[in-house]
């Protein structure tokens, strides 16, 4: 496994590592700069080149010092402490989205299914508020405005949709959407995209 790998693997790699403190969030699936630099730190501690791959001899070290990790350690329930329901969320089937906890819950009559890190647009390109429904659904949409992939989108106003992003997964909160609802986990909105259905409402709120 290498920088743009990603898949089950991967997010085994990222809850074994998280186990002996060399990466510091949820796993989410993708080889990216941070899981770089966090098989880099277990590298350099147990004497081993210090390339970022996680080669044969990295995984093998790392298999010995680790347990097989539980389905809690690969998928957490959040990274963030999902806020209180907006009123407008506790009917019906629902993606609750909000901006200020920047979590998503995805409730059906009021109980909360799952949840999931999220990012928005920036001040220049800022995802709506607003009650909205999905309107439509694209398992492996690309933008025709970005160029960019925007896997299991499903579009609630206009062109903004929530979608899996790589980039998110890779680099966090540093960066920015073009408007859109991004998730970093691509396990969470895969086993997501499979339960919504066009028409199913949308609430983004401060």
């Amino acid at each position: 496994m290498a920088s743009g790998s990603e898949g089950k693997q991967v997010r085994e790699l990222q809850a074994r590592l998280r186990q002996i403190g060399h990466f510091d969030r949820s796993p989410t699936g993708y080889y990216g700069t941070v899981t770089v630099a966090a098989v880099q730190s277990f590298q350099g501690k147990r004497g081993l080149s210090r390339t970022g791959k996680a080669d044969t001899l990295t995984w093998r070290k790392l298999l010995g010092m680790t347990h097989e990790p539980t389905a809690a350690e690969l998928n957490p329930p959040t990274t963030r402490t999902v806020a209180e329901p907006d009123k407008r969320c506790m009917t019906g089937r629902v993606l609750c989205i909000s901006k200020n906890s920047r979590t998503l819950a995805w409730m059906i009559d009021g109980r909360v299914v799952s949840s999931m890190d999220v990012r928005f647009g920036s001040q220049y390109t800022p995802t709506r508020e607003g009650t909205f429904s999905v309107h439509w659904k694209s398992r492996h949409h690309v933008s025709t405005i970005y160029h960019t992939a925007m896997p299991y989108a499903m579009f609630f106003s206009g062109g903004q949709a929530v979608h899996y992003s790589a980039d998110f997964a890779a680099r966090g909160y540093s960066g920015a959407s073009h408007g859109c609802v991004n998730v970093r986990d691509e396990g969470k909105i895969a086993s997501l995209f499979a339960q919504v259905k066009n028409g199913d409402k949308v609430v983004v709120y401060g």
